[in-house]
């Protein structure tokens, strides 16, 4: 049997393009970018390429680009940076009860500091309302933060209605966007957002980089005091090498014609899944308004990972956890209102780049075999 991997959302392999910028630099720039000195020139010179790279792909200007060791970090800085900013203990931030926990932590992590926090609630599809947001908003308010798209199930939120909500009144507006950048079109103008987080290993560059983009004129409080580096918002020496890497991959997300071909093939499991397993398959998530290479099913009557172990080979997410003999079910479900039994039953496939209609037949046969001996 040929392993299978459809776990894209989880993390992606490293491009080979990626690769071979990142040979580039680690052999010429290896100086110190902020040094003065003959040998920092390559390495600041490298370091400015990717940015402006990241940046086109988000269209913005280079400055608005914060190099971060990853999506986690770039939400804490959008978070935690816009609310020490304010020096207001009391001031409001809104979110919603699907994000992910690098949103979600730090929400509360700044609720225990006296912060008040409203986490809007989710259609059964995964959206939020944006009359809800709308209500939300008060006086306090300083900051929303709302995913682009859902990791797990795939939902697309509507950034743009909520967006617009927050500039009339006058509230700052971050979206966590490491799931759709690469997958989607994410140009922060058509957006209409103020801060904007990716993810190098969602989109075929390595982990431990990402980035923050932050809209001219916003200020955020450094997490990491120290030097100057990154305009003053992230101190520690800047990595050329790993900067190139998300350079390098956000050039190559400039073409989204794989999705294209990820869709098809998302699409071809869920019909031969439906077709094999009848109402015994159900669809989380919105059936139209969701990323292409993303489908989360539910085998109704099963636990997830008790199907993923007998399917040795393939390599998927469960939306479920199962401790001691209890199966704990996907705060995410649980939000979109899934009755357990079917939530315990919850994978997720993540297409890629790579993903071919073979691999897709063999988890078809695989599953529909497993659950009709």
């Amino acid at each position: 049997m040929t392993p299978v991997y459809l776990d894209f959302n989880a993390s992606t392999p490293i491009a080979a393009e990626v690769t071979a910028a990142m040979r580039a630099v680690s052999a010429e720039g290896y100086g110190n970018p902020s040094s003065t000195h003959w040998a920092a020139g390559a390495a600041k010179q490298s370091l400015e390429a990717s940015r402006a790279q990241v940046a086109h792909l988000l269209g913005c200007r280079p400055l608005e680009i914060v190099f971060t060791s990853g999506g986690s970090e770039a939400n804490n800085l959008a978070i935690k940076g816009m609310y020490f900013a304010r020096r207001h203990t009391t001031a409001h931030i809104i979110t919603s009860a699907i994000e992910h926990p690098s949103v979600l932590a730090p929400s509360g992590f700044l609720e225990g500091l006296g912060a008040r926090i409203t986490r809007l609630p989710v259609d059964s599809t995964g959206r939020v309302d944006p009359e809800d947001l709308r209500r939300a908003i008060n006086a306090d308010t300083i900051l929303i933060s709302l995913m682009h798209a859902n990791n797990e199930v795939g939902t697309l939120e509507p950034i743009e209605e909520c967006a617009r909500i927050a500039r009339a009144h006058g509230v700052t507006f971050h979206t966590d966007a490491a799931q759709s950048v690469g997958k989607i079109a994410t140009r922060v103008d058509d957006l209409g957002v103020d801060l904007l987080t990716l993810a190098g290993h969602k989109l075929y560059a390595p982990k431990g980089v990402g980035a923050l983009y932050v809209r001219d004129g916003i200020r955020l409080e450094s997490l990491i005091h120290g030097g100057g580096h990154e305009g003053g918002r992230r101190a520690g020496t800047e990595s050329a090498v790993l900067a190139a890497g998300l350079g390098a991959a956000c050039a190559l997300a400039q073409n989204l014609e794989w999705t294209r071909t990820a869709q098809a093939l998302r699409d071809e499991l869920w019909n031969g899944l439906r077709d094999a397993l009848g109402e015994r398959v159900v669809l989380n998530g919105h059936p139209e308004l969701r990323l292409p290479n993303t489908l989360n099913v539910s085998l109704v009557g099963h636990i997830a990972a008790e199907i993923l172990g007998a399917l040795d080979g393939i390599a998927a997410s469960a939306g479920s956890a199962c401790h001691s003999g209890r199966v704990e079910i996907s705060p995410v479900l649980r939000a979109m209102g899934v009755p357990e039994r079917v939530a315990a039953g919850a994978i997720r496939f993540s297409l890629g780049r790579t993903s071919r209609r073979a691999e897709i037949r063999q988890v078809i046969e695989r599953i529909s075999g497993t659950l009709n001996i």
